[in-house]
């Protein structure tokens, strides 16, 4: 038995087989990360360093977690949803020489302790998805952020915690925000998302979308890729919002905007994208139609109420793989998905491996720039170098086999004067 084998807290090694296949499938399928391994096994940017990865465990991100690794390092990988792992692909990790501590299913107490785990192999880098880690280390082992050189975040939710940390002072590393680049906003939160959470969702109801009312909670890329696919199913489409100029573009797009509460009447599939809590409370299950489908495609699983849900049921019971029934005192039934967690993984496959790969091409090469950039950079949030999401479209139009145009110099002289 191997030492990461040994090492790991997994559910069966045995599964290992089954994994591996998952891991070569998407590999095949995802070039721009297949040539930043070529490139990472000539450069090994991370000889000599640690590094811990925070990520829905599937396929997709086990491949990513092989692409660190062949830069040098030392990989330590664990869950950022309990729902989203699979035990295989874990197991086919571990087998290959990287720690992994996870399991489907995990306890909150099991899952805050593989966060420990991931943290006690004492890594210099990080990559994170929601803020799990970063968020760990800076409530329960301050003295080890000394050590970290900086990280990596996936997620607008993580974004959103890294940014409050740093505008209270609290930040004790650079943090890159790969979520806020063009490459990953604009495809895998959009295409990716749209595509993946009407999968999850079909997949666990075999419901109809076409002629039904969708509500799609939050108009960000996230919200703008579900309600695009919804619209494309055929459904009737509203939208809310708390930005205006995101209600505007709604309402341009072609979409109903009104305030959650009118939209609670009419809708019959929910689907939450804000990383906000309660967006969706009691007040809006009291007016809900009988057979509502609810799904949350957000990081974390507060947008749907789930106390005021089990407090309005009289009944609650598992009525499909990944749906519960909450019957309430007049007879209505509503059903919620995957426990309120993120559906599109907790529920299925998560995004496509094609566009995955863009912004897994992000992942590592911006930790690569802040592995190189050690002790240049100031404890903040930083952006995605434009160079290095320029460079990830580059090679998505190369693998596509696709030429575009470049300015002559007279172009881009004209573009730099003032002077005409």
């Amino acid at each position: 038995m191997s030492k990461t084998v040994h090492d790991s807290m997994i559910r069966d090694i045995r599964l290992a087989p089954s994994g591996q296949l998952k891991i070569d499938w998407v590999a095949a399928h995802m070039p721009l990360l297949n040539s930043v391994k070529e490139q990472f096994e000539k450069d090994k940017p991370f000889a000599g360093k640690r590094v811990t990865i925070c990520l829905h465990l599937e396929a997709k991100t086990a491949y990513l977690g092989k692409v660190i690794q062949a830069g040098g390092a030392e990989v330590a990988m664990v869950a950022s949803n309990p729902l989203s792992t699979q035990d295989d692909v874990v197991a086919a990790l571990a087998d290959s020489g990287i720690y992994v501590y996870a399991w489907h299913g995990a306890t909150a107490e099991e899952y805050k302790m593989h966060l420990n785990k991931g943290l006690d192999f004492q890594p210099d880098a990080l990559i994170d998805d929601g803020g799990d880690l970063v968020s760990t280390l800076h409530h329960e082992r301050i003295e080890q952020t000394k050590k970290i050189i900086g990280g990596a975040e996936e997620t607008t939710t993580g974004i959103i915690r890294l940014r409050a940390m740093e505008k209270e002072g609290k930040l004790n590393f650079p943090m890159i925000a790969v979520n806020d680049a063009y490459c990953k906003y604009l495809f895998d939160n959009r295409y990716g998302t749209g595509q993946s959470v009407w999968d999850a969702i079909m997949r666990s109801t075999n419901l109809v979308v076409a002629g039904k009312t969708v509500v799609v909670i939050g108009y960000g890329w996230c919200g703008k890729g579900v309600a695009m696919r919804a619209k494309g199913l055929g459904a009737k489409v509203i939208v809310t919002e708390v930005d205006p100029i995101k209600a505007v573009e709604a309402v341009m797009d072609g979409f109903q905007v009104m305030p959650m509460i009118e939209a609670a009447k009419r809708g019959d599939f929910f689907i939450t994208v804000t990383g906000n809590k309660d967006c969706i409370t009691a007040e809006h299950f009291y007016v809900m139609k009988d057979g509502a489908i609810l799904a949350n495609a957000g990081h974390f699983d507060v947008e749907i109420n789930k106390i005021d849900l089990n407090n309005m049921a009289k009944n609650v019971r598992k009525v499909r793989n990944n749906i519960e029934e909450f019957t309430f005192a007049d007879g209505r039934k509503v059903y919620l998905l995957a426990e309120g967690r993120l559906v599109n993984l907790a529920a299925g496959d998560g995004h496509p491996a094609e566009v995955m790969d863009m912004t897994f091409a992000l992942q590592a090469l911006s930790l690569r720039y802040i592995v190189e950039h050690q002790g240049q950079l100031e404890n903040r949030v930083y952006s995605v170098p434009e160079e290095l999401d320029r460079h990830v479209a580059e090679l998505r139009l190369q693998t596509w086999g696709i030429e575009i145009d470049e300015l002559t110099e007279e172009q881009v002289r004209y573009l730099e004067s003032w002077v005409e």
